[in-house]
């Protein structure tokens, strides 16, 4: 993968998490599923950017796997009118520009990986 970030590489190497093997997987499904992304380190954890913007990160805090999808760190002007269509039943709305995905485990996200996939492809395009 050439959008895999060396420094994302070394920092889950430190990660200690529950579902540390769900994360991997996951970020590495992204990476390879959506070529234009780059990633980093924010926030403590893995993020994807697409234009140089932050617009799906993950949430190390909790025992499942979270994925915070958001559109960069501050919500911008026009945010209150932004609608995003999510056939998947996935996302869990935090406001009008940021929704949480869960995974329980490894074979949770396997289960819904293609939707989830889909999902984060209209999302950094939205």
């Amino acid at each position: 993968m050439t959008n895999q970030n060396p420094k994302v590489d070394q920092f889950m190497e430190t990660v200690e998490h529950p579902q540390k093997e769900a994360v991997a997987y996951l970020r590495a499904a992204v990476l390879k599923a959506e070529p234009g992304l780059t990633e980093q380190v924010k926030w403590n954890a893995p993020s994807f950017c697409h234009d140089g913007v932050d617009r799906v990160t993950f949430q190390l805090k909790a025992k499942d796997v979270q994925l915070i999808f958001h559109r960069g760190a501050k919500v911008k002007d026009g945010d209150a009118e932004f609608v995003f269509p999510d056939d998947t039943g996935l996302m869990k709305w935090r406001s009008s520009d940021r929704a949480v995905v869960t995974f329980q485990d490894l074979a949770d996200a396997q289960a819904h990986e293609a939707a989830f996939l889909d999902l984060v492809g209209r999302w950094v395009r939205a």
